[in-house]
């Protein structure tokens, strides 16, 4: 594939992620699959204090959690500076800039009971702004019935849900979000997408956008990194509590200009 059939393609990719709030590359991220397979394998041996593993009750496989690990594991961190993942970005965003908000992983291991319940990104975040992206990179397999599932169309709601944690408790002890409707009795009327995935695909979707994820009942591990970019509206937001990531140390105030030595701009046109 030349550059301008490239540009083309990711051109065409933009509309439809400004319109749909979520749509799947495919093979964009493959050259480094490899090298983020060995940053999971660092960091699961050697978590950080955000590490969130969730050990389901039933006694089924665990479902590993960890964030913000880009400056202390070197594949992550030649993965942000190094790919094309701000470039892509910026082009989905619509923005000049892609600036880096940070990293998740997430691993959930076959047989686990854990469903990454039906959520917005938007209120968990000290940031806000219409230009966001999180790219969501399996680095195993997925089967459909497997893989992270998005509401097209519901970054354009105009609304924002409360944000929970996973033991079904509210994140902000006071905040003004609406809390999240039954998504799952409403699957008939909303157009739920999700894709049977390869490694170093990406699914691309906006903060604004409803999603969730099943339990992995699949006889394989369903390793996915997940990387986070913020556009030039971006502005710093004062959430009622610590949100997720739990950031510490910002000096920006509500509604300055979302801009701090760890949130670097990886990409500027």
């Amino acid at each position: 594939m030349d550059k301008g059939q490239a540009f083309s393609e990711l051109t065409g990719a933009a509309t439809a992620y400004q319109a749909d709030g979520a749509i799947v590359l495919r093979g964009v991220f493959k050259d480094w699959v490899e090298p983020l397979r060995a940053g999971i394998e660092a960091l699961m041996a050697d978590p950080s204090p955000l590490e969130r593993t969730v050990q389901p009750q039933d006694g089924s496989a665990p479902f590993f959690q960890d964030l913000c690990n880009w400056q202390r594991i070197p594949e992550f961190e030649a993965f942000v500076l190094k790919s094309p993942a701000g470039r892509i970005a910026a082009e989905l965003m619509g923005s000049h800039t892609a600036r880096f908000f940070h990293d998740h992983v997430l691993v959930k291991q076959p047989g686990g009971s854990t469903v990454t319940p039906w959520h917005q990104d938007q209120p968990y975040y000290c940031v806000e702004g219409r230009q966001s992206v999180s790219f969501w990179i399996p680095l195993d397999p997925v089967s459909r019935d497997v893989v992270m599932e998005c509401v097209r169309g519901s970054h354009r709601w105009g609304k924002g849900f409360r944000p929970m944690r996973f033991d079904g408790t509210r994140l902000y002890a006071n905040d003004d979000f609406e809390v999240m409707p039954d998504i799952e009795a409403k699957r008939s009327e909303l157009d739920i997408v999700g894709w049977e995935m390869e490694p170093g695909d990406a699914i691309a979707f906006s903060f604004r956008t409803v999603h969730g994820a099943p339990a992995n009942q699949s006889p394989r591990m369903r390793r996915v990194f997940s990387a986070r970019w913020v556009g030039d509206d971006a502005v710093y937001a004062q959430r009622a509590g610590k949100g997720s990531p739990p950031f510490t140390g910002l000096t920006m105030k509500d509604g300055d200009p979302f801009d701090a030595p760890i949130f670097p701009v990886v990409y500027r046109s």
